[in-house]
């Protein structure tokens, strides 16, 4: 936990006595609940956080937000973090956290008042349409396109991996406005409804059985005109713009939700009788120092954020670090798990999530769950491969790979 004095400290206290009022006397995290009752739990959160003003902790007070700095939005991220509190939904991480910050910096005043009331009652529910089949981490190759007829945009192409579109009623997009344009000229970041024939979205079932993305078909799905940001042909930079918000008050909180899956691997590993085993016991021993690496390292970069100093290539070494820490430590536990892998029993996650909600039961199934969820870590969000790149042209001032013809 970050160690503040004075107003923070006072801010501290602030949000644990809000989480006191807040949450019930037993409250245990959203995980040890029934799978039945999570749902109105949640719903239930989200309107406690509206109604303090604590749903949008980085937008100005005078459009619904809290008005905090980054300092006090860390401080919300790590006090919720520790009480294991529901995670905002996918849909709120992409409207409130990612466009409606966007829209701010961006947008004009009829784009927010628009979109961001709505976004905060949840009426608006967003995903993101970036990547595509020939386009993921090398999200320049973007080839769905738009053309401007009359006041009407029409999006021809195809979005995957999307998260949350099943439960999303808008998504925000990259598309080619440009006939004949390449790479990052030519783009333009539309806002387009969902609701239309025009849009089609198909479940992807990942690894462990759960819907967690999809891919979603456009065939002449419609705008309205206005319906962009930034300039038309100069997306990029607005994508640019939006993924910098995906940084900022998780930077701590990472470390503080890995370590308390590594007390639960410690706990798998005392119930197998594994802790004696010497490998084991210096395999775990390694986790927990990685975590304490992250901590660190987050601690470093909220004051490079409150400076104003961090880049891509730093954000790229922190996504290397906890993507393969990610990989490496659920690989540990399928070797803890032995032959209970290979048939697991017990509750799993229940959801496609990254890491198991707190009080979820420490189970076979739930680590296998998390096991297969974590092949893709170095993958989404980023490839390793291309990290690695960033980091060795941006820090150490290689020279880019040569592209093919």
């Amino acid at each position: 936990m970050m160690s503040t004095g004075g107003p923070e400290r006072d801010f501290r206290d602030y949000v644990q006595k809000f989480l006191h009022g807040a949450l019930p006397p037993d409250w245990a995290g959203i995980g040890a609940l029934p799978a039945e009752s999570r749902d109105r739990v949640r719903r239930s959160w989200r309107e406690s956080l509206a109604e303090s003003g604590l749903l949008a902790v980085s937008w100005p007070r005078e459009v619904g937000g809290a008005g905090l700095s980054l300092l006090e939005q860390v401080i919300v991220a790590e006090e919720f973090a520790k009480a294991g509190v529901p995670e905002p939904s996918e849909n709120d991480s992409f409207g409130i956290r990612l466009l409606g910050n966007t829209i701010l910096a961006l947008g004009d005043a009829e784009q927010r008042q628009r979109f961001l009331p709505r976004i905060l009652s949840g009426e608006d529910k967003w995903c993101q349409g970036f990547s595509e089949p020939g386009a993921g981490s090398d999200l320049a190759a973007i080839s769905t396109r738009a053309e401007l007829r009359g006041n009407r945009w029409y999006v021809t192409g195809q979005k995957i991996w999307t998260s949350a579109a099943e439960t999303a009623n808008w998504m925000f997009l990259l598309a080619r406005t440009e006939p004949g344009s390449a790479r990052h000229s030519g783009l333009t970041f539309l806002l387009l409804p969902m609701d239309q024939p025009g849009v089609t979205v198909r479940p992807i079932v990942n690894a462990a059985g759960y819907h967690g993305f999809n891919e979603v078909f456009l065939s002449e799905a419609e705008t309205s005109a206005e319906n962009y940001l930034g300039e038309v042909g100069a997306g990029w930079a607005v994508a640019m713009t939006l993924l910098s918000f995906e940084r900022g008050s998780r930077v701590t909180t990472d470390a503080i939700r890995f370590g308390a899956d590594i007390i639960r691997l410690v706990e798998l590993a005392t119930e197998h009788g594994m802790l004696e085993d010497p490998d084991i016991a210096d395999r775990l021993a390694w986790c927990s120092s990685r975590v304490e690496l992250m901590r660190w390292r987050g601690y470093r970069s909220l004051a490079e954020l409150l400076d104003g100093q961090t880049t891509a290539a730093k954000s790229a070494m922190t996504k290397v670090i906890w993507s393969e820490f990610f990989q490496s430590y659920t690989e540990l536990a399928f070797e803890i798990l032995g032959d209970r892998a290979a048939a697991p029993d017990g509750p799993g996650n229940g959801a496609a999530l990254q890491i198991p909600e707190a009080g979820t039961p420490n189970s076979a199934r739930r680590w296998v769950d998390e096991y297969l969820y974590a092949r893709a870590a170095s993958i989404y969000a980023g490839t390793s491969e291309i990290q690695r790149d960033v980091i060795a042209q941006q820090l150490l001032g290689l020279p880019k790979e040569p592209r093919p013809a």
